[in-house]
């Protein structure tokens, strides 16, 4: 098998980057050619961008900016990254996707999921996941993960509620696209989450 998109999805203090390393390294045993990457961000530009999203200093950020510019740190990732990975037949692991942004601005912001995936349109270039595995964590238990790990950014400082409709938001859409999004009890253990992650994976691999 080649030539596979997965995306990690899941609210703030989910496990994430955990299960992409458990999942990098198994992959590598099998001997895929695996690229990690995560969103905002996996670029220079896109990084930069990053930086500007996530700066506590710019609370006065507009909604509609917010999504904009993650949907402008996207297209300079597919562009430079993702699509010319896919295209020389690596697997891809992405730390968040276009997804993230239908949940964060489309239904945590409120702009309208349908809105946010016409926006990230020409962005992703009609690249989308064979697969979106979402964690699904209580939204406290994530933001006290957060906080015991590290100072918190601009979109982690968000009150609970806000972070509490981004896990329900994430439900939501796990039900719009059940072929796709596979959702994962991110209460578990790291170990337990990594094997149900295999499972599925089964069938692709």
């Amino acid at each position: 098998m080649k030539n596979k998109f997965i995306s990690m999805e899941g609210p703030d203090g989910s496990g994430k980057t955990t299960q992409i390393e458990l999942l990098k390294e198994y992959l590598e045993k099998k001997g895929y050619e695996i690229l990690v990457t995560r969103e905002p961000g996996g670029t220079k530009i896109s990084e930069a961008v990053r930086n500007i999203i996530l700066d506590k200093s710019y609370v006065e950020m507009d909604y509609m900016t917010e999504a904009l510019l993650y949907a402008a740190a996207r297209a300079q990732l597919v562009a430079e990254v993702i699509k010319p990975a896919l295209d020389e037949g690596k697997f891809v692991i992405s730390d968040r996707f276009v997804d993230s942004s239908a949940v964060y601005q489309g239904m945590a912001r409120g702009l309208g999921v349908e809105a946010v995936y016409k926006i990230n349109e020409f962005a992703i270039q009609n690249v989308m996941p064979d697969i979106t595995v979402h964690l699904d964590l209580p939204a406290a238990v994530g933001i006290t993960r957060k906080k015991n790990q590290a100072e918190l950014d601009r979109m982690e400082l968000e009150t609970l509620s806000f972070h509490e409709s981004v896990a329900d938001g994430y439900r939501e859409l796990a039900k719009m696209s059940p072929d796709r999004i596979y959702t994962i009890d991110a209460t578990q253990s790291a170990e337990d989450i990594h094997k149900l992650i295999l499972k599925k994976l089964e069938s692709m691999l």
